[in-house]
């Protein structure tokens, strides 16, 4: 595939719902030959990670999937196999209450929680100490790692040489309003059922969690984080979770190079807060920005016909880390002596 792709967004896909929604609903995919790992946590919990094994040496790139996603995601499946049809490994974290079992602490996951992926990077650092190491983040993943880039600085293992973040939400207090309005309730409702449930199982195991009646009267995001996210995860409430945890503080702290693709017609993101995105990016060169006026919200679909789609977002975030893998190589290259 010529490296030179330019995105041009479907013309069979109209608008950002369209964008967001095909992938779910008709994408169909050979599923990637993963191999499903249980690892221990420090704090006595776990979490399962899905590994593409490759040779040793060759790149390795770990992936953060978006809010109640799977390795069944979509997105999820199409980095894996973007990451084999280059030759390279991939590990795919599965965040807390996301994977095949219940975890067995009380906390959950949430948009600003970076020490299992810093756990499971260093980790991966430590195992394959020669291959160099990319990371990308969908979403709620996205947001992860880049809270986590700008908190650990040029703290972060040797072999990391590039990041991508894929729809980020950047400022979780609008975007929590912005899924509140319009069409976008139906993304908040299909969240929230999967939310509210695996809440009221928690709830059976831990009673003090939150009363059952409470549980099941949420009705949005919000209310969610108000009851369940923010005290259990240390926060006074929703407003002070959002603002702690929101990767836009972080962005000017990062200290490798980051792909940063998003839509203007998310329909999970006010637009506006693009422009602050963007506003920041001119202060560090590290983050590189690529906002299309179209893509809905980790959608990026391409392509001519709707019998031949072309998934965007995977083969740039493939492109960018190739880039990054071999500028870090050629750098490591012994300078040539004059030949006289």
């Amino acid at each position: 595939m010529a490296p030179e792709i330019i995105y041009s967004p479907a013309w069979w896909i109209p608008g950002g719902h369209l964008q967001t929604l095909w992938g779910k609903l008709f994408r169909r995919q050979v599923v990637a030959p993963t191999v499903l790992e249980r690892w221990d946590t420090p704090d006595e919990d776990f979490v399962e990670v899905y590994r593409l094994q490759a040779a040793r040496g060759v790149p390795r790139v770990l992936l953060l999937h978006g809010l109640e996603g799977t390795i069944r995601s979509h997105y999820a499946q199409g980095l894996l196999n973007e990451a084999a049809r280059r030759g390279w490994g991939a590990d795919l974290l599965i965040f807390r209450s996301c994977g095949s079992e219940p975890n067995l602490t009380r906390r959950f996951y949430h948009s600003g929680e970076t020490t299992d992926a810093a756990f499971v990077l260093d980790r991966i650092s430590r195992e394959h100490p020669t291959s160099p190491l990319a990371i990308a983040g969908v979403s709620l993943g996205g947001n992860v790692l880049l809270k986590l880039l700008g908190e650990r600085g040029t703290d972060l293992p040797p072999q990391l040489k590039a990041a991508a973040a894929i729809s980020v939400p950047f400022d979780l207090s609008r975007s929590s309003r912005r899924i509140n309005r319009g069409f976008s309730q139906f993304y908040q409702k299909f969240f929230l059922s999967s939310l509210r449930r695996k809440a009221q199982e928690k709830a059976e195991r831990f009673p003090d969690l939150a009363p059952a009646d409470r549980i099941s009267g949420l009705r949005t995001l919000e209310d969610f984080d108000n009851l369940i996210t923010g005290p259990l995860h240390g926060f006074l409430d929703a407003e002070d979770y959002y603002r702690k945890s929101s990767s836009l503080p972080w962005l000017e702290r990062i200290r490798i190079d980051t792909l940063l693709l998003s839509a203007v017609d998310d329909p999970m993101l006010p637009p506006e807060v693009l422009d602050e995105v963007r506003h920041v990016a001119r202060r560090n060169p590290n983050l590189h920005l690529e906002f299309a006026e179209k893509g809905g919200h980790a959608g990026f679909i391409a392509g001519s016909w709707p019998w031949r789609p072309f998934y965007y977002a995977e083969y740039r975030v493939g492109e960018f880390f190739a880039e990054q893998f071999d500028s870090a190589s050629e750098s490591r290259q012994p300078a040539k002596q004059e030949t006289r």
